[in-house]
């Protein structure tokens, strides 16, 4: 009875194995993919026909350009750059394949000519064969089955270029020989020259897989506005370099002065209609007179048009009387509002710092937050003195530190004279009456005393230095009220 039972239990798992033995061989397995990266090679710009003293705008363009390519994750490849790839995988595997049958015949053809014993020539035959039929197999199913090319590859600079390294320009004619040299898929020429107290900026993408130049772009800027020009002509870069179609986006304020910014870039005043922008993360700013200032990120995606529309909140204000110990100048922040005494509206619930500047160089300044409700009025007075020369706070540190540093010095020599002191005393009793040993204890006595005379005064001084140095750093320090009077 176990015996069939234990019969059935085998049978019936032999049967689980199989139908799961079926259902691994009919699931999905990942296609391995072939060229999973796409390679840029930036090359310094040309120029050679700017001044040398206005050089130094490579190095901003270059700062630009890695900032907003190493932003850049993939890339999707067209169809003509896909058929490119494909084709060289495929012709390469082919090859691969092709050469290893031909050193395998080759093999065969070695083996027939050289005649060795027949046992031996037989059974070596048989193997060379053998190899032979898989290598043709091998060559019917690489040319049988096309390579999948990822199409969606990831996007890197070379490694010059991650480095900050920009080598020179090919020569024209050359640039698909310098792609393969730098390893890379697409190389960027620029050129750089001077027109009018102005730059002109001539961009070009080199690319291997069509050996010519598939995009050209060139702006005109002006030493004041180079970052947005830059960032205009990058963003058309990058859109060709991610080989996605362009992502829009509109924005809209209720406030129709509102300044709008993407990513630091203007884009409009209260509106900005359908504007392209590469796909990927944007930081949008709005910002409006007496509204509250609003930031956040967007995620553009390819094709598709993203809408943001801005409500800002008005910002309350709160009346300030300001008064001071002397009649002098107020600046809020940098900026200069009055005399003393005055009446300041500043933003309710926020830190505001103000300063006062009076006759005879003195001066005084207050940090203070301001009430959370514009219906009550806040009072702030401003004390002013004589600010501490330039330097002089150092000079007292470092008297500070010797003094500090003399204490520790007299406090080591007082231990250790007291202690020979004593020594010298238990030697003279132990003695009874050596004048030698008497005179040594009356010595190290006064020395004793001494020492602990210069330590206390050591003490005393560095307590002092402490104090007016703490009083003499803090005399400049910005006044931190706990709270204002209010009216």
């Amino acid at each position: 009875m176990k015996l069939k039972a234990l019969c059935f239990l085998f049978i019936f798992f032999s049967f689980l194995n199989q139908l799961s033995a079926k259902g691994s061989s009919d699931s999905d397995i990942d296609a391995v993919t072939q060229n999973n990266e796409w390679v840029l090679c930036i090359t310094e710009f040309d120029m050679s026909l700017l001044a040398a003293d206005k050089i130094y705008i490579w190095s901003v363009a270059s700062r630009e350009l890695m900032e907003k390519f190493k932003a850049i994750s993939n890339r999707t490849r067209v169809s003509p750059e896909y058929a490119y790839y494909e084709e060289y995988a495929w012709a390469k595997a082919r090859a691969a394949a092709a050469k290893l049958l031909a050193a395998k015949m080759e093999e065969r053809s070695r083996l027939i000519y050289t005649g060795e014993p027949d046992w031996k020539y037989k059974q070596n035959l048989k193997r060379v064969d053998t190899d032979i039929e898989k290598l043709r197999k091998t060559l019917d199913e690489v040319n049988s089955n096309v390579p999948l090319i990822n199409n969606e590859p990831d996007f890197k600079l070379t490694s010059q270029n991650l480095s900050l390294s920009f080598p020179q320009a090919p020569v024209a004619g050359h640039e698909a020989r310098f792609c393969v040299s730098q390893k890379a898929d697409a190389v960027l020429l620029g050129k750089i020259t001077e027109f009018h107290g102005r730059y002109v900026l001539t961009v070009k993408l080199y690319t291997l897989y069509n050996r010519a130049f598939i995009w050209e772009d060139n702006i005109i800027f002006s030493h004041d506005d180079i970052n947005s020009a830059l960032d205009e002509l990058i963003k058309k870069l990058v859109i060709v370099l991610t080989g996605n179609r362009p992502a829009a986006l509109a924005i809209k304020s209720d406030v129709e002065d509102t300044l709008l910014l993407v990513n630091r870039t203007f884009a409009g005043r209260g509106e900005a209609k359908l504007v392209e922008y590469p796909p990927g993360a944007v930081t949008v700013t709005a910002s409006a007179l007496n509204h509250e200032t609003i930031t956040f990120e967007a995620e553009l995606k390819s094709g598709e048009l993203t809408e943001i529309n801005f409500k800002l909140n008005p910002i309350e204000y709160t009346n300030i009387d300001v008064t001071g110990d002397v009649s002098g100048n107020i600046y809020h922040g940098a900026l200069y509002v009055g005399k003393a005494p005055l009446t300041l509206r500043l933003p309710v619930n926020n830190f505001e710092y103000l300063e006062m500047t009076a006759e005879k160089g003195s001066r005084g300044s207050i940090v203070f937050q301001t009430h959370e409700t514009q219906e009550s009025s806040q009072a702030m007075a401003i004390k002013s003195g004589i600010p501490v020369q330039k330097g002089k706070i150092d000079k007292e540190r470092r008297a500070y530190y010797w003094a500090w540093g003399s204490q520790w010095i007299t406090g080591i020599a007082a231990w250790i004279s007291y202690y020979s002191y004593t020594e010298a005393s238990r030697a003279y009793l132990s003695s009874r009456g050596n004048d030698r040993l008497f005179q040594e204890q009356q010595i190290l006595e006064g020395v004793s005393i001494g020492t602990i005379i210069a330590f206390g005064a050591a003490s005393a001084y560095g307590i002092y230095q402490m104090i007016r140095y703490i009083v003499i750093s803090s005399k400049d320090e910005t006044k931190l009220p706990k709270t204002g009077r209010v009216k």
